[in-house]
């Protein structure tokens, strides 16, 4: 977003990150083994592309080491304040804009308001009796204990989704004994990684055409996989089909059916990739436990059926709690309205970018616009567009305030739900992808080139500008004392 405002001539912005370093995810899972799954040359910006990659599924260092990078190839050091936590955004209507409150209790004054908290920065640790017990080591794999030695341990892994398949195991291969508390299987297809040869990664560094022609061709092979995610697919039936043959040669007694073989459609839960996860089941010292956690006591994990397994560190596997968006911050709107009484029920938002009460407050990576089949970068990129275009036409009009209508975000939420139902998201599976209450809140359920094609143009009527009353002439009407804000 602030390398897009610069480029349009936007420079009175700040970007506000209570960590002290960028990367977002990828400066907090350093857990081992902590990759993308999607391949590399795909998994940066289209307008300041990464051609050396090292890897086609590169890992976390070198993906953090590219998004570090960009803040001083494009000047963004003199617009970052880290360690500069949001806690709350109130809205004026009297003013037109923001007030935002610090966790040290400074306030700032903000025009415009952008969030790119995303959707997995919160991570989830489930309420389970005797946690606070445990006299062992206890740490979620977005928080990695590096200075904890695993090897000779008694490891447990509570949780089994796309972390725990690329950390697992790395685990095994210290732990002395590893015991993984799998609720839901997961489907885990073969990963096509390896290291690019020296003449690749020369040609798609010095022959940009090869380069582009080479990220658009995995983009489109990416694209094409939304047809699994298309509720009664042959594709996924097929599927389904081969993985239970195949992994039904390994059942055995030490790995029963229900470890290995998942019960639901392909796609309902993310896909994962890996080629290690199969043969780190199979070791002697991993053992798979499919019966549900129901205590902690101080050296072991107690299950429901009555088991008792003795334990010294315990990881978490469990993921992030995706569903509470922009949380934990406090946002007030128009009238008073506070966006988590409008989210009650599952966020929504228009384009996943905009909520109707809250002027001049805009998302990246909102509601409805996580993928489960290719890359999450082209759908922020979209939306930085749309971002973009919208402030650059505001400050042409000298608008004071956009806002969605009520009108057009109820008519877009009802299209997105009803697109959603008919995904295999919306099947009886547990999943990140929905609440509670199985509304689907964070996936995007159609083709990405169909939300490029919605973000290009802005539809006449669903946005309210209001025009900014006319200041009167001094110092304090210069665009220099109100600057626009971005704030993360």
């Amino acid at each position: 977003m602030a390398m897009q405002l610069q480029d349009a001539g936007i420079h009175s912005f700040t970007i506000y990150e209570r960590s002290d370093g960028v990367g977002g995810t990828w400066r907090d899972n350093t857990y081992p083994g902590a990759a993308c799954d999607v391949p590399s040359h795909l998994y940066s910006f289209s307008f300041a592309p990464k051609t050396d990659w090292t890897r086609k599924f590169a890992e976390q260092p070198e993906i953090l080491g590219y998004f570090e990078s960009l803040i001083d190839s494009h000047g963004l050091r003199p617009h970052l304040r880290f360690d500069a936590e949001v806690t709350s955004a109130t809205w004026s209507d009297d003013d037109q804009s923001w007030g935002l409150t610090l966790a040290d209790g400074e306030r700032v004054t903000a025009d415009v308001v952008v969030s790119g908290l995303g959707q997995l920065n919160r991570p989830n640790i489930p309420e389970i009796p005797g946690l606070e017990d445990f006299e062992g080591t206890l740490f979620h794999s977005a928080r990695w204990d590096h200075d904890h030695d695993l090897r000779g341990e008694r490891v447990a892994v509570i949780g089994i989704g796309a972390s725990a398949i690329q950390f697992v195991p790395r685990v095994a291969a210290q732990a002395r004994q590893l015991t993984l508390f799998q609720r839901s299987v997961n489907y885990v297809a073969p990963k096509p990684d390896r290291a690019y040869r020296q003449w690749e990664r020369w040609l798609l560094d010095h022959v940009p055409p090869l380069q582009r022609a080479y990220r658009a061709s995995i983009y489109w092979r990416f694209e094409a996989r939304f047809a699994l995610m298309r509720k009664g697919n042959r594709i996924g039936a097929l599927m389904q089909d081969r993985f239970g043959k195949e992994l039904g040669k390994l059942v055995s007694s030490k790995l029963p059916r229900e470890a290995l073989i998942p019960d639901y459609t392909p796609g309902c839960r993310r896909i994962l990739i890996a080629n290690d996860w199969y043969p780190t089941l199979l070791r002697p010292d991993v053992e798979v436990v499919t019966d549900d956690v129901t205590e902690i006591t101080e050296h072991s994990i107690r299950t429901a059926h009555g088991g008792e397994f003795d334990v010294d560190t315990i990881i978490f596997g469990t993921g992030f709690r995706s569903t509470e968006f922009l949380s934990p911050l406090r946002i007030t709107g128009r009238d008073g309205i506070d966006l988590n009484e409008v989210w009650a029920d599952g966020a929504h938002a228009y384009l996943g970018v905009a909520v109707a009460g809250f002027p001049n407050l805009f998302m990246l990576y909102g509601p409805n616009t996580n993928l489960g089949h290719n890359s999450i970068l082209f759908m922020i990129e979209q939306q930085v567009a749309w971002i973009r275009s919208l402030l650059v036409d505001m400050m042409r009009d000298d608008s004071s305030s956009a806002e969605v209508t009520d009108l057009a975000m109820r008519r877009y939420d009802d299209k997105i739900r009803a697109a959603a139902e008919r995904t295999v998201w919306a099947e009886d599976c547990n999943s990140w992808y929905k609440t509670d209450s199985g509304r689907i809140t964070n996936n995007w359920p159609d083709y990405t080139v169909r939300y490029r094609r919605r973000m290009r143009h802005r539809v006449p009527g669903d946005l309210r500008l209001t025009t900014r009353p006319e200041r009167p002439a001094g110092p304090e009407s210069t665009p220099e004392s109100r600057p626009a804000r971005v704030s993360r």
